[in-house]
């Protein structure tokens, strides 16, 4: 196939970029805002005529949370209309669109897993925008399925990750909030179980929603915690609650994924555990120090 990546200089277009070396039987094009704009829609009109394009695997995203309640219009544009003009073109030209979400879209209230069914309700305007989003592919595209992922890391950008290797190497001690439960999930894992299995995706006609992070469960106290201990930093993370750390911008206080369907549905997926994962990450950074 010839694949187009948008935001490949995400860290999910980086590691797709990386791993699809392994995969010479496709032609993968990376773009990014100085190649395609793709908030412009005659400029994805005319990259789709000038371009074989069978599947596009959309990465680019407005991901800043608290800074998309001030920049709204922004987030909608690269969240929303992007979307809608990606699915529209795949449409035309008869091409598959494979899209990133969130576990945004959830308001976080579970006390189980989040399947693919459950009802959304996003509390951010970053949430409402990915789910918007949703909807734009749901409405306009043919052929697509849609991966809700959840606390994305990489050794490239800016992550969770990066910013407590970097603060705990500046600061004796560290809050992190301990009442939001989530899953860590490293973006070379996502893009490995994308690469793996764009031949044998059910590309059936809609749109199909999947649920994809690393195993297990944590906060993000616990994710800090880890992160010190693995990289061996002697700086003290204090447990504090989300209200004494207020920020612009609502997180869902739960939201862990339910990946029964994507495990259903890939024969052979395995998902490593988010501590195993996050060890490869970190050993990673340090390598390109």
């Amino acid at each position: 196939m010839h694949i187009l990546v948008t935001g490949s200089n995400g860290q999910l277009g980086n590691e797709l970029r990386v791993l699809s070396s392994n995969f010479p039987q496709h032609q993968f094009i990376y773009t990014d805002v100085d190649e395609l704009d793709i908030t412009k829609k005659k400029a994805i009109d005319v990259f789709f005529e000038k371009n074989k394009v069978d599947c596009v695997i959309n990465c680019a995203a407005y991901t800043n949370v608290d800074k998309a309640e001030e920049e709204q219009s922004l987030a909608k544009k690269v969240n929303v209309l992007a979307v809608k003009y990606l699915a529209q073109a795949c449409a035309k030209h008869n091409a598959e669109l494979m899209h990133i979400s969130t576990d945004y879209v959830f308001d976080g209230n579970n006390h189980r897993p989040y399947r693919e069914t459950d009802f959304t309700n996003p509390q951010s305007i970053y949430g409402e925008t990915k789910l918007e989003g949703e909807h734009m592919v749901e409405e306009f595209a043919k052929t697509a399925i849609i991966i809700r992922t959840s606390w994305l890391y990489s050794s490239f950008g800016h992550n969770f990750v990066k910013t407590m290797l970097k603060y705990g190497q500046e600061r004796e001690e560290l809050n992190v909030v301990y009442d939001q439960i989530g899953t860590p999930t490293y973006a070379a894992n996502l893009a490995l179980l994308i690469l793996m299995n764009l031949d044998d995706m059910q590309w059936l006609q809609g749109t199909h929603i999947y649920h994809y992070s690393d195993e297990g469960v944590c906060s993000w106290y616990d994710f800090a915690k880890e992160i010190m201990d693995i990289s061996s930093i002697d700086c003290k993370i204090n447990a504090i609650e989300s209200k004494d750390y207020p920020l612009p911008a609502a997180r869902p206080f739960y939201s862990v994924l339910n990946k029964a369907k994507i495990k259903d549905g890939l024969e052979g997926i395995e998902i490593p555990y988010w501590k195993d994962a996050l060890k490869e990450c970190l050993q990673k950074i340090k390598e390109k120090k």
